[in-house]
């Protein structure tokens, strides 16, 4: 039986040449000299820090760019608030990996609704869709490029 997975991932390593790419190009730029600017990322949690808010969204393009050039969807940034104190402003950036549970409930509810004869079924943080015919599997792929959930989904382990 035709299936293939439903997933929200992207490529760490990517992840951390482009927050190194930015740091570089926050180092060398003539607006941001003297101003201790930075990125540092732990685990899926990229800190940025300036010395402004203003700077903040400047370095949030700058990173925006960075990574969309090395491959990664920028909706996978889920941006907190900033957090500015007298000295310094900080903001986090949480990269996110995998389907939650609530929007996986609504894909599911989202590919039933369709009418289309597949199965479908949540597994931890991504979702199998399995059906008899490759063409059903083919029209939810369709239909779910064409929603918008928040996250960018990859379509992997497509099995005939």
């Amino acid at each position: 039986m035709p299936s293939f997975d439903v997933v929200s991932d992207f490529d760490s390593h990517e992840a951390r040449n482009g927050v190194d790419q930015a740091n570089r190009e926050v180092n060398t730029r003539f607006d941001f000299k003297g101003t201790g600017s930075r990125y540092e990322l732990d685990q899926q949690v990229i800190t940025m820090t300036s010395q402004s808010e203003f700077q903040l969204k400047q370095m949030l393009d700058i990173l925006h760019q960075k990574l969309s050039r090395r491959g990664i969807d920028i909706a996978c940034l889920e941006e907190q608030e900033p957090e500015v104190s007298s000295s310094e402003a900080r903001q986090r950036m949480v990269l996110r990996r995998g389907i939650d549970a609530d929007r996986a409930r609504k894909l599911v509810k989202q590919i039933k609704s369709a009418k289309l004869k597949v199965q479908t079924a949540i597994q931890g943080d991504q979702l199998r869709v399995s059906g008899k015919k490759r063409d059903d599997l083919q029209a939810v792929i369709a239909m779910l490029k064409e929603t918008d959930i928040g996250l960018p989904l990859q379509y992997e382990n497509f099995r005939d």
